[in-house]
């Protein structure tokens, strides 16, 4: 239950960011990136105190429905009155949301879970070279690569908000653009839901073309 302390969020604001988080399900469900009860999705809906509007646990993304949605704090409670459950992984996008991010957005593609699991042991993917890097946020040039983190999928959702949240702050080279969990899928983060957004559609396509490249030409 929310605390008397605690403004409930603006009810048109928050109605509106439900049915974009819905569209998002339904488009990354017809991709096959957020298939049956996969995935996860939030977006700050207030950041004093931090409150996250997040889908609840176990709906088919394709098919999410208003009453499907939760709001959480800081510290991924509850706060509105539901009986519904936050995902399990909400301490992630709550860490998320305090270095920043107005959204974050996790699928589930097939590219994102083999890629993951292949490229676990390195540590992370290295792209480089492609024109699509340029929708990633601060890149401006093809001529540019992303190295996109791998975690080992874990059930100590809080231990890797720790592990995520001390890389968030690395000053000389903090976590950028999203994550993978291996043999899981990937995380991002923006702005704004259509910032995330963008990022989603741009990993997903070149995990695509190095799982492509991979099978047309082998190692690389």
């Amino acid at each position: 239950m929310p605390s008397e302390d605690t403004p409930p969020p603006a009810s048109g604001q928050t109605d509106f960011l439900t049915r974009e988080l819905i569209e998002c399900g339904r488009d990354f469900h017809h991709r096959g990136w957020s298939l049956g009860t996969s995935s996860n999705y939030s977006v700050v809906i207030d950041r004093e105190p931090l409150q996250l509007l997040m889908t609840g646990s176990g709906f088919d993304k394709g098919r999410l429905q208003p009453e499907q949605f939760v709001i959480v704090d800081e510290g991924a409670r509850t706060t509105n009155a539901t009986t519904l459950k936050p995902s399990a992984e909400a301490l992630l996008h709550t860490v998320l949301a305090k270095h920043g991010a107005g959204a974050v957005l996790h699928t589930h593609s097939v590219a994102a879970t083999v890629l993951s699991e292949h490229f676990l042991k390195a540590g992370g993917l290295r792209i480089s070279g492609y024109e699509m890097l340029k929708g990633l946020a601060g890149i401006t040039t093809h001529e540019s690569e992303a190295w996109i983190e791998i975690y080992p999928n874990t059930q100590d959702i809080a231990s890797l908000a720790t592990v995520i949240d001390a890389r968030l702050k690395d000053p000389a080279k903090p976590l950028r653009h999203g994550l993978l969990m291996a043999g899981h899928g990937l995380y991002t983060w923006g702005e704004s839901i259509a910032a995330a957004r963008r990022q989603i559609e741009v990993l997903e396509f070149l995990f695509e073309v190095v799982t492509q490249k991979r099978l047309l030409f082998g190692s690389f």
